[in-house]
């Protein structure tokens, strides 16, 4: 890390079609081996059939399951003396945007769908409605979070 200065933040890039800044970050997580093209094409049919299902506009319809996979509290590591104790934290407004989306994309991954434009569209759409896996593992997060209540005192 450097002492001089810190880094400039990044300007959030902007999807075209949708204007909104966390599409593009699905799409460069759903990524791989560099491509791009192919990612978009998944997560824009995955919309297409959101539109067709939902009366709803689809960006709102992504939103709100975003906002319902974001957790608020997490359990972190925390050494004290020779234990190690899991300490719950609250999550910063960036780092739970990136939780929800790490396991929108891994829940979809995990369904048994032919295609993974499927897979993400019916994850998000179980997410819009607060059940499927993604959302479970909000909840065991925060259940988790919950039965270590007592170590809070912890925190640093």
């Amino acid at each position: 890390m450097s002492r001089k200065r810190s880094a400039p933040k990044k300007i959030p890039v902007v999807d075209p079609k949708y204007k909104s800044t966390i599409i593009p970050k699905l799409i460069n997580s759903i990524m791989y081996d560099g491509k791009k093209i192919t990612a978009e094409r998944i997560i824009y049919e995955a919309m297409e059939k959101i539109k067709s299902k939902s009366k709803d506009e689809p960006i709102k319809v992504f939103n709100e399951a975003i906002n319902n996979l974001k957790p608020s509290v997490e359990v972190r590591s925390r050494r004290v003396g020779g234990a190690t104790y899991q300490v719950p934290v609250e999550v910063k407004s960036n780092r739970s945007q990136a939780l929800a989306i790490r396991w929108l994309i891994d829940a979809s991954r995990k369904r048994k769908d032919k295609k993974m434009s499927d897979k993400i569209f019916n994850e998000i759409y179980d997410a819009y409605q607060s059940r499927g896996s993604a959302i479970k593992k909000k909840e065991d997060t925060h259940k988790m979070a919950e039965s270590n209540k007592a170590f809070a005192h912890f925190r640093w």
